[in-house]
């Protein structure tokens, strides 16, 4: 790691509270050094110094760092497993369920499982805590308004009954909206909560390096009930889940035991 980059995540981890050492490091470097570079810093330091007195930059730095590519229904596949086949065993045991989408981005993960839960019981009754770790993404998830291209996988009636059409941009229903509680979460440094029956993680423990990685499967899994279920993104199987107390139950969708 170069000097100047080391310093750089020394002061970020200080100002923050976010260790960009946990992320792998090519990938993290190329991402600011082409943020940086147009806006015309010269170095890392110099870079840090802008962003501890501008707040923009600030929070360009954290979208960036963030990596927010969001789509309702994301791989929908996976999804109708979950609604055909793993929440019908989940309501079985019980009938109000514990949700929670961990680093939710803009919002069309927990959005979309309150959907699927739709098919369920009423919206009234359906409670979601979301938490992701850049204040940006989290007030865009609280607006909730969308391009059309996010709603590319969402079934043709959840989109007639939840969404309104505003020019070439949708908007969320409040019905929707109101069943999602979002909070600002740094998944590695911040305590989980729980238990819950059901946590949602997906495309972003790619980000990881391994040894992070190991850390939140441990971490998930303290913050599961017995039998609760973990659902990953279609790139981020666990290879050895019964390390973690975890069983596959389906393809990417893991059981606590």
């Amino acid at each position: 790691m170069s000097r100047d980059y080391q310093d750089f995540v020394a002061n970020i981890k200080k100002k923050t509270g976010i260790d960009l050492s946990l992320y792998k490091e090519a990938q993290m470097k190329r991402r600011l050094l082409s943020l940086y570079e147009k806006k015309g810093f010269r170095s890392f330091n110099d870079f840090f110094n802008a962003i501890s007195k501008d707040k923009v930059l600030l929070n360009e730095f954290l979208d960036r760092m963030t990596i927010n590519v969001s789509e309702f229904y994301r791989n929908a596949k996976r999804w109708e497993v979950l609604e055909k086949k793993i929440l019908p065993k989940l309501l079985e045991r019980n009938k109000r369920l514990k949700i929670w989408s961990a680093a939710c981005s803009t919002g069309e993960e927990p959005y979309t499982i309150a959907m699927v839960m739709s098919r369920f019981m009423p919206l009234s009754q359906v409670q979601i805590t979301a938490t992701d770790i850049d204040e940006n993404v989290i007030a865009r998830a609280k607006v909730g308004v969308y391009p059309e291209r996010s709603l590319n996988e969402v079934p043709e009636d959840m989109k007639r009954k939840y969404f309104t059409s505003d020019g070439s941009l949708y908007r969320v229903s409040e019905d929707v909206k109101k069943t999602v509680t979002f909070r600002k979460q740094n998944l590695l440094a911040d305590p989980f909560g729980g238990p819950f029956d059901l946590i949602i993680c997906r495309n972003v423990l790619i980000y990881f390096t391994e040894e992070a990685k190991e850390e939140l499967y441990y971490k998930f899994s303290g913050a599961l009930k017995s039998d609760g279920i973990f659902f990953v993104g279609s790139t981020e199987q666990i290879f050895s889940p019964g390390k973690y107390d975890f069983e596959t139950e389906d393809t990417f969708f893991y059981r606590k035991k």
